[in-house]
């Protein structure tokens, strides 16, 4: 059994300048995201290096809007309701994965259109990147020492004193960082490094993230004010239900469909001719 050392959450600071933790890990994400990038232009001729910059710097907004707004929603929405002019505070926490999933999809459908480009492409070509910036704010997660796991008695558990209680916990933030972050980030890595069909690097994410998030909830604390809900799940639980549906139907779909290299060097040539 371990105790969480309680982290100064002040990571870096210089005179008035505070940077803290999960803030660190957010701009550690989105370098990652650029390099990655980078790294998967040669298969998707069509993108060029600026367009990383360009959708990068929409997808920081996605990610904000859509997380406060999915967290307003699913999680609050009777109490934001009643005060809504807290939906603004950011600063105070509150922020969801999927309503930051689906304000990144949002942006890469608008974005694609404005360039003429496959949606499907599009997402194909992000997927990959994203599971390193996944996994940095889980550690985020941990090092704040929120969102920590149910009660073990394994060796492993770890006292959250930010809980209010002295009970070994999952930590769950690991477990997360682990499968949702590294396992996913090598898994689809290694998928996606060969042409594959329109929309099935983006399918296997779905059921990836879906059923490793799905499956860590079992060993998460459910938010105090939410519990379980219908047979026992949790809300995170019940929003990767249709991620993993939709990732299986979306992979039935992409059966013989072209790959993105093939989509986009038709595309280059069609807007030389």
């Amino acid at each position: 059994m371990f105790v969480h050392p309680e982290f100064d959450p002040i990571a870096i600071s210089i005179g008035p300048l505070a940077i803290r933790w999960y803030g660190l890990m957010y701009l550690l994400a989105f370098l990652a995201f650029i390099m990655l990038a980078k790294r998967r232009l040669h298969m998707f001729p069509a993108i060029k290096l600026a367009d990383v910059d360009n959708m990068l710097t929409w997808a920081v907004l996605g990610v904000i809007l859509g997380g406060r707004l999915g967290y307003v929603i699913f999680y609050k929405p009777d109490y934001y309701l009643s005060n809504p002019m807290e939906i603004l505070a950011i600063w105070e926490g509150g922020m969801s994965f999927h309503g930051g999933f689906l304000g990144v999809l949002l942006v890469c459908f608008i974005y694609g259109r404005f360039k003429g480009w496959k949606f499907f492409d599009v997402m194909d070509f992000v997927a990959p990147a994203v599971p390193v910036g996944l996994a940095l704010g889980r550690l985020g997660n941990f090092i704040n020492g929120e969102l920590w796991g149910r009660p073990t008695e394994g060796w492993w558990g770890v006292v959250f004193p930010q809980a209010g209680d002295a009970l070994a916990r999952h930590p769950s933030q690991l477990y997360q960082m682990s499968l949702e972050g590294i396992a996913l980030f090598v898994g689809l890595w290694w998928f996606a490094s060969k042409p594959r069909a329109r929309a099935a690097v983006s399918a296997w994410f779905l059921i990836g993230y879906g059923t490793a998030r799905f499956i860590v909830e079992f060993a998460r604390e459910p938010d105090r004010f939410l519990g379980t809900l219908s047979l026992g799940l949790s809300m995170g639980q019940w929003l990767c239900v249709p991620m993993i549906v939709g990732g299986f139907a979306l992979l039935a779909w992409s059966r013989n469909k072209p790959t993105g290299l093939e989509t986009m060097t038709a595309q280059l040539k069609n807007s030389k001719s």
